[in-house]
């Protein structure tokens, strides 16, 4: 249902105001936050404060969840950083002008994920990467912010590795700028202090604007932001931010910056995806609302790009906004879209005070964020799990401080992939029996069996990475068959998953060899997409539908019927005296 329909139909004065406090809450975090991350991205605080308006209202508008919202965040902020790395950064015009290209990249590769519903593909990567992403760009994060924190300028340029740059910013730059370094400790303290008293008192959250609200009235009151002989400040300030809304504005191609964003913008694509999507789940599953996740991948797509060409930081869904929202009382989407106004509005009336922000308070607020940004508990704990899931952390990380972090997402993704698919293509194949006590069960050690009806069960992907397993488990089958007169085999499918028609084809080469050998198959537990896929190619034509025995039979389990098929069918006059009830365990 489109926001307008439903606030049309279920809206009253009660939602509304839930909506209002949540979205001004919203938006007193949505500015400082919007103005820091844009400093993460070696851009113009401005744009961090379009993407807090655009980014946040269009996602806001089209979307799925009451209470994701959306626009830059710090994840995404650095990935930003790292896509345009390879223009100088002193040269603004053209920085920015492939930020709002990238921006434009990225909602179009979310958006093609939409309409060719392939948001599903993000489940593929492995929860172990965004752990290794997280941790590399909360250091990376942190390493970023050491020249404003001590009031040096940053030495070396976008193509010099992070470490050796941070080294020349630090020893080989200017000299420390002590009244820096009080304003970003102050920050940093106050930070910590006040969001402590706002979770133990429950104070409206607007902790992080407070801190540079006392940052810059401690700058001021000192004389360091304002302008002494020759026009300089003491401490770097964040500078002059328009009092205008953000125009249209078409991005300018140049063909050969297309190699160098597409990489970035499509780490930034799937990173975003995931982060919005993450926190979508993560809320629904407290307010049981259903989202529909394509429709969310289209807004946030939609938002990106409307972004690109409104001069804005690209965006995704930020997790302390979204919280915030939720913990405010938001009922509807519309609690992001008085967000957006309020940001808005908040630019037009105090833009001339917001330049009196020094660049060292941004600072303090970066390092509390960077540390706040992983979760020890959760690093730890993926680190323990596996040594596949420590491989993929440590190798994702190191990639993104050593190289850079949209190589690292890249890197992580396809190793995802890659390791995914072995592991997927396991598979479990058992051997079941009957007991004397007429219990179906796992064949335990050298138990004995009847060789006349073999009962095997295959748990797994039905999927072309398991082909060779599948051809080499049923070639044994068919050897054992012949060697040992079997005259029944049941295979067992209630848990083969997936099939494809490499899958497939190898299960209807084994019917097909056995049938020529005079031996009956019956296939038990057929699973509604495996049914599917055995009439997709023809299988059923020449198949008895007789020797098929579909899930979902409530009166009995298929695999029983099938064990019961086969029984009678050795006994002379078609009747089992073992006809009696039992279980499958």
């Amino acid at each position: 249902m489109s926001l307008l329909s439903n606030l049309k139909h279920n809206y009253d004065r009660t939602l509304a105001r839930r909506d209002l406090i949540a979205g001004l809450t919203v938006a007193a975090i949505a500015l400082p936050q919007g103005m820091a991350y844009a400093l993460i991205a070696g851009v113009d605080p401005k744009y961090g404060v379009f993407s807090a308006i655009v980014v946040t209202l269009i996602a806001s508008i089209f979307g799925s969840s009451s209470h994701l919202i959306n626009g830059p965040t710090s994840a995404i902020s650095l990935l930003v950083f790292s896509s345009l790395a390879f223009i100088d950064p002193e040269n603004r015009t053209e920085l920015f002008e492939a930020l709002f290209l990238l921006a434009v990249l990225v909602g179009t590769i979310q958006i093609l994920i939409a309409v060719f519903k392939l948001g599903d593909l993000t489940r593929y990567i492995s929860e172990s990467v965004i752990v290794g992403f997280m941790a590399a760009a909360a250091f990376l994060l942190a390493l970023g912010q050491l020249g404003n924190a001590v009031g040096v300028k940053d030495r070396g340029n976008g193509n010099m590795q992070v470490l050796y740059r941070t080294y020349l910013t630090l020893f080989h730059g200017d000299a420390i700028n002590y009244r820096a370094v009080v304003l970003s400790g102050t920050a940093v303290v106050a930070a910590v202090v006040l969001r402590k008293l706002v979770q133990r008192y429950g104070w409206p959250q607007i902790d992080m604007l407070a801190v540079l609200v006392i940052a810059a009235l401690i700058a001021y009151f000192s004389g360091w932001s304002t302008p002494g002989h020759g026009g300089k400040t003491a401490v770097s300030i964040t500078g002059k931010i328009p009092a205008s809304l953000p125009d249209f504005h078409i991005p300018v191609v140049h063909w050969e910056w297309l190699p160098h964003l597409s990489e970035g913008a499509l780490a930034v694509a799937f990173i975003g995806l995931i982060e919005a999507l993450s926190i979508a789940k993560a809320i629904a599953h407290q307010t049981q609302q259903k989202i529909d996740y394509n429709r969310q991948i289209l807004a946030e797509g939609l938002a990106n790009l409307s972004g690109g060409f409104f001069q804005s930081l690209p965006g995704s869904g930020s997790l302390s906004r979204s919280a915030i929202n939720f913990q405010a009382g938001a009922a509807t989407r519309f609690s992001g879209v008085i967000a957006s106004v309020a940001v808005a509005g908040a630019l037009l009336l105090f833009a001339p005070l917001l330049s009196y922000i020094p660049k060292a308070a941004l600072a303090g607020l970066l390092l509390v964020t960077a540390v706040r940004l992983v979760d020890f508990q959760r690093l730890v704990h993926t680190v323990r799990a596996s040594r596949y899931d420590a491989g993929l952390v440590i190798v994702t990380a190191i990639t993104g401080v050593v190289i850079d972090l949209d190589k690292a997402v890249l890197l992580g993704v396809l190793l995802s992939i890659l390791l995914f698919v072995p592991r997927a293509s396991k598979l479990k194949i058992a051997e079941l029996v009957v007991t004397p006590e007429r219990v179906v069960r796992e064949r335990v050690g050298d138990e004995p069996d009847n060789p006349a009806v073999l009962i095997y069960d295959i748990e797994g992907e039905l999927f072309f990475g398991a082909a060779p397993e599948i051809e080499h488990a049923l070639d044994a089958l068919t050897e054992r068959v012949k060697a040992e007169g079997t005259q029944f085999v049941v295979l067992r499918l209630k848990r083969a998953r997936n099939p494809d028609a490499v899958g497939i084809e190898r299960i209807e080469r084994f019917l097909h060899d056995l049938t020529e050998l005079g031996v009956t198959v019956l296939l038990a537990g057929v699973r509604p997409d495996t049914l599917d896929v055995l009439g997709n190619v023809g299988l059923r034509k020449w198949f008895p539908d007789e020797r098929i025995f579909p899930e979902g039979e409530k009166e009995f389990s298929a695999t029983l019927k099938a064990v019961r098929f086969a029984e009678s069918r050795l006994v002379p006059g078609g009747v089992s005296s073992a006809g009696e009830l039992y279980y499958l365990v």
